[in-house]
């Protein structure tokens, strides 16, 4: 088993990696739990897969477990939802000394764990995150959200979670389109934070699409490492943590447009992350020949990278409404060559258009 910690004084927490941890949920628990009460959330599809074995592990560490299953889809992450899934808590009778479990991707996840950061002014929560995506990005790091119609992770809060334990085993059963976009988070940290991982990305393209045990667990501990240090020097995202905001901005806009509902997020980042490359291209912080090497990695993992057929003024416009916009300038991760970045706020309209259509197929 591999084991990061993600240090932040008392709010300090493991994250354990390996494969069949599922079956020891109840085990890694109950080192962090005194109270035996958990409630389980879950989505129909993962709870098929996975949820009696990790109730049947918590069951046999005496845990009493309710299970609450949401329906599947990023539409689902909204307050409405939360509000049922919190109904369920106190008909359960969490309390504060309880706990709440999310066992699934990031939707799972960021409700899950936003539901603990309100529930009696905040419980403790644990990450059992069974996509790519969410074991490389969405459950390290405490941010929790539900989305609002004018934009997504609008209502949120910082509340980070008392363990994560991702079993590698899960992956096996995700379909490709949901494993591809994974991948799309993974490339991130390699375009932005370590340009010795983005050659590695590059090298070993055929077996991780292929799910190759030992590219997996390096690649999602080198991801996780990689975050949890970024989180433990800035754990509210004043400076440093930004860097893992690269495409988001434009992806979350595609995301908002299109009503949550045609593309997965990792897809769209990977559409944001190439608008950010025209961008920093444009503005002579990358070559070509480096954004061209960004293009194909994506392309070899058979992530769509153009930019939807969207009119790139209401792009520009639900941008405006992002969560990190300052003082009405968009704030934009740009990669500075392969491996380096700068925190740009002083891009104009027409730079952030003249980016979006070039992106445009």
């Amino acid at each position: 088993m591999q084991e990061l910690e993600v240090r932040l004084k008392e709010r300090s927490y493991a994250i354990k990696i390996a494969s069949g941890l599922l079956a020891d949920a109840g085990a890694l628990l109950s080192a962090v739990s005194g109270d035996k009460k958990i409630m389980l959330v879950s989505n129909p599809t993962v709870f098929h897969l996975y949820g009696q074995r990790v109730v049947d592990s918590l069951g046999s560490a005496g845990f009493k477990v309710h299970v609450a299953l949401m329906p599947d889809g990023e539409i689902y992450k909204n307050m409405e939802q939360a509000l049922k899934v919190l109904d369920e808590g106190l008909e359960f009778g969490l309390e504060r000394g309880s706990a709440i479990a999310a066992l699934g991707g990031g939707v799972v996840g960021d409700l899950a764990g936003f539901i603990a950061a309100i529930y009696q002014r905040g419980i403790n929560y644990v990450q059992l995150p069974t996509t790519l995506l969410a074991q490389v990005d969405s459950s390290v790091g405490g941010k929790v959200a539900v989305n609002h119609p004018q934009g997504k992770n609008l209502i949120g809060a910082f509340h980070q979670p008392r363990l994560v334990i991702i079993d590698i085993d899960t992956l096996a059963t995700l379909n490709n389109r949901e494993y591809r976009s994974g991948l799309a988070e993974v490339f991130k940290y390699g375009i932005v934070c370590d340009k010795s991982f983005f050659t590695y990305l590059e090298d070993h393209v055929e077996p991780i699409l292929k799910r190759d045990a030992q590219c997996l667990s390096h690649i999602i501990y080198h991801s996780c490492r990689l975050k949890s240090n970024i989180v433990a020097k800035d754990e509210r995202e004043e400076g440093l943590r930004a860097v893992l905001n690269l495409g988001h901005t434009f992806g979350h806009a595609i995301e908002q447009l299109t009503s949550y509902s045609v593309y997965r997020h990792g897809e769209a980042v990977a559409m944001g992350t190439m608008a950010a490359i025209n961008l920093a291209r444009d503005k002579g912080l990358m070559d070509s020949g480096e954004a061209m090497r960004v293009r194909k990695l994506y392309q070899r993992a058979g992530i769509p990278v153009d930019f939807p057929d969207l009119d790139p003024d209401q792009v520009y416009n639900a941008m405006l409404k992002d969560k990190k916009v300052r003082s009405g300038r968009i704030r934009l991760i740009l990669p500075s060559g392969i491996g380096n970045y700068v925190i740009d706020e002083g891009c104009n309209r027409n730079e952030i258009i003249n980016a979006i259509k070039g992106g445009q197929a």
